[in-house]
């Protein structure tokens, strides 16, 4: 016989098979973007950038990565070098900015001295050009942090007088995250040291 419930418990039960249709369907929804955000990210691990021998970053597979190892570490030091010693009244700020990331506290320290030294406002005071013109680095890629040795010359020029100096510099690298566009490489400078720096004579270039 039927009774005034009888259509409420249809009502529930066709309610009650939607509400688990939609349960399963929010499961497997779930599985599949897992699944895919797991594929992206295999992928993602299978990929990573490279440098060319101008500077330029392009993305490789990571079994070719490690070729370009030593072009990207080279590339790093370079920029670092570039930019924490060449310097002009025009630009000095912006360039040490830049160098600033390439390094750590080692590198900020000896910047932080260099400033305490007065040879920022000498650079804005006689309007000294402080260019590097040479760049050389030796890294030891056998194992991780990577020591290097580079050999820098740069010339200061104030008026018609120019000087010339030769710079040895070491430290160490470390990889970190890349960071566009102020760490492309994914290196970090540590333990940076000036070893030693000497003018050159007209006679010794």
């Amino acid at each position: 016989m039927k009774t005034p419930y009888t259509h409420i418990y249809k009502i529930l039960r066709l309610n009650r098979f939607i509400v688990l249709a939609v349960l399963v369907m929010a499961f497997l929804s779930s599985v599949i973007s897992a699944l895919q955000v797991h594929r992206a990210h295999r992928e993602h691990l299978k990929n990573s950038f490279a440098i060319d021998p101008q500077g330029a970053v392009y993305p490789l597979k990571r079994e070719a990565s490690a070729e370009n190892l030593k072009v990207e570490a080279e590339a790093h030091l370079d920029n670092f070098h570039r930019g924490f010693y060449h310097l002009s009244p025009s630009n000095y700020k912006e360039s040490l900015e830049r160098a600033l990331w390439l390094g750590d506290q080692s590198v900020d320290e000896l910047y932080r001295q260099k400033r305490v030294d007065g040879i920022y406002n000498r650079i804005l005071q006689y309007g000294l050009l402080q260019k590097v013109t040479a760049v050389k680095s030796n890294i030891d890629l056998s194992r991780e942090p990577y020591a290097f040795e580079t050999r820098m010359e740069f010339e200061i020029k104030r008026g018609s007088t120019t000087d010339y100096y030769h710079l040895r510099t070491s430290g160490k690298l470390e990889r970190i995250a890349r960071s566009f566009p102020y760490n492309p490489h994914g290196f970090v400078i540590t333990g940076f040291f000036e070893e030693e720096l000497k003018k050159i004579s007209d006679e010794d270039r």
